[in-house]
Parts: C-alpha cells; sequence; structure tokens
C-alpha cells in the first residue's frame, strides 16, 4: 500500500501556494493542519450574494458574480468538510433555492442568467430550465447528512426519487449525483433497492482502469471517501489510491481530466483538485502525518 511522502505533501503544499485561491489554501490548512475553520468561512462568506445564492466564480467553470445552483453544491461540499452545516449560509442557500425551484421540486443544472457572464461552452440551458438531479440530489443529500430542516428539503427530496426512478443509463456526473444522494437518503429500504436496481448502470459509467485517459470518472470520484454503499471491493479501491499518489504532478499538484477553457481555470480547478485529493488520500490513511 502506496503512502504519500512527507515530500510530496510538501510540493502539494508549495503548488497549492504558487497556484490555488485563497479559500483552496485555508481549506488545505484546515484539512491538514487542523486549522479552526472561521478563516475558510469567512471567505466562503464573500461569495455568497445578498440572495442567499453563491456566485463569483466558486465553481470556477462560472465566471459571473449571479448566483447559480451549482455553485451552492460546492459550498455545500465544503461546508460538509468543515462540519459546519450549522453556519447561517446553509439557511440563507437554502431560502434562496426555494426562489429557483421548478414547480416539481427540482432545482435547474443552470439559470438563463448564466448568459451574461462569461462561463464554460458546456454551460447552456433553455430559457425555462427544467429541474435537475444535477445539482438537486446531491444538494439534497449533504442536508440530509447533516439533519438540516428546511421547506426546500421535502420537494426536492421528493423529486429526486421520482428523477432516480426514471434513470436506466445515467450518465456519469448523474451517476455520481444518483451515488451521493442514496448514501445519505434517510429512506434506507428505498435507498437500497434503487441502488441494487441501478449498481450495474452506475459502474457502466466508471472508468474501472486507472490509466484511462481523457475525461473519465474513476471509483474515487464517486467514493472520495468511504461510503457504506457496496459499489467498489477493497481490491479497487487500493489500486485507486495507489494510482492517485503516482498521479502527483512534478509541481506537486493534480489536475483535472476535463478542458481548461481559459487560462485562470487551470489555476483554480488544480487548487480546487488538489485539495481534493488530499483529501480523498487522508480519508483512507494514505497520508503519512
Amino acid at each position: 500500500m502506496k503512502t504519500l511522502t512527507d515530500d510530496a505533501l510538501a510540493a502539494a503544499r508549495r503548488y497549492l501556494l504558487l497556484n490555488a485561491r485563497l479559500i483552496d489554501r485555508l481549506r488545505c490548512e484546515s484539512l491538514l493542519d487542523g486549522a479552526p475553520p472561521d478563516r475558510v468561512l469567512a471567505v466562503l462568506r464573500g461569495y455568497q450574494n445578498a440572495d442567499g445564492g453563491f456566485g463569483h466564480a466558486l465553481e470556477p467553470d462560472l465566471r459571473g458574480p449571479d448566483s447559480q445552483p451549482e455553485p451552492v453544491e460546492v459550498a455545500f461540499w465544503i461546508l460538509d468538510e468543515l462540519d459546519a452545516f450549522d453556519d447561517p449560509m446553509v439557511i440563507r442557500a437554502c431560502d434562496h433555492l426555494l426562489t429557483v425551484t421548478t414547480p416539481d421540486g427540482g432545482v435547474p443544472f443552470v439559470l438563463p442568467s448564466v448568459r451574461t457572464s462569461p462561463r464554460a461552452p458546456w454551460w447552456e440551458t433553455p430559457d425555462e430550465p427544467p429541474g435537475s438531479l444535477i445539482p438537486t440530489a446531491s444538494i439534497a443529500a449533504l442536508l440530509h447528512k447533516h439533519r438540516v430542516d428546511h421547506p426546500w428539503l421535502a420537494p426536492a427530496t421528493e423529486f429526486t426519487w421520482a428523477a432516480i426512478g426514471k434513470e436506466d443509463k445515467p450518465t456519469p456526473y448523474t451517476a455520481r449525483a444518483i451515488v451521493h444522494f442514496l448514501e445519505h437518503a434517510p429512506d434506507r429500504d428505498r435507498a437500497l433497492g434503487e441502488f441494487a436496481r441501478l449498481r450495474e448502470a452506475i459502474l457502466a459509467t466508471v472508468a474501472l482502469d486507472p490509466d484511462t485517459p481523457g475525461e473519465v470518472h474513476f471509483p474515487l470520484d464517486f467514493a472520495p471517501e468511504p461510503i457504506t454503499l457496496p459499489l467498489f471491493g477493497e481490491e479497487v479501491l487500493e489500486r485507486h489510491l495507489d494510482a492517485l499518489i503516482d498521479q502527483q504532478g512534478e509541481d506537486g499538484g493534480w489536475r483535472p481530466n476535463f478542458p481548461m477553457w481559459t487560462p485562470v481555470v487551470a489555476h483554480e480547478w488544480g487548487g480546487f483538485t488538489t485539495v481534493a485529493r488530499l483529501r480523498t488520500l487522508k480519508a483512507y490513511g494514505r497520508l503519512t502525518s
């Protein structure tokens, strides 16, 4: 079993100092050094708008200031790693979600206001976007995980169950959202039943060879920390954790495998991804210190 050496960890820290956003540098301090979350939370608050939503390139491919659903998910993942779901940002964000939710309870993938600012070319939407499992399922999952009570959650949960029930060949990103939701949904019998039905379809979206090139999704994208759903065997996870250590760049960072459409996002995604990889290695006991 490989572990990330002290020298490799020092290289990752240096990479973050040279390339990452302040929020990701502070996340690393909290993750590795046990620094209090206060400074991360203070910076995260700067991304939250007066309407309670998040923007300002918290999701690096959405460069504009306007609130969008997906940055709420990004903010909630950060709050999750800090165990800070008691922060007032959560309820304010949920209040905002109520204002952009479709009648069936889902949140759109992206809102038409995205057109007013630079963004990656895949952020497109019709004038009246439908609710989407991305990001509804993952946002609902994190609220359930932390037992947040808010009027947005029950309709969003019902939307997610209904949408999952219609899936039989999910895309990789949709499959990941489904796994997140089924891991934390409070109705465990229903969650395990849907997981059993969809397990093979979900696995069909996963690149099990860690050397697979291109924009693919690996087991650790579905299980960045240990999960209870029996999706991958220990041998698969161990192989990919070894590969993750080997994939660290010469400059100390890890980079995503999807297109970088403008220079700044390469740095921002690189910092975000490097913290995510360090978090995964820590979660699976692969850091030496």
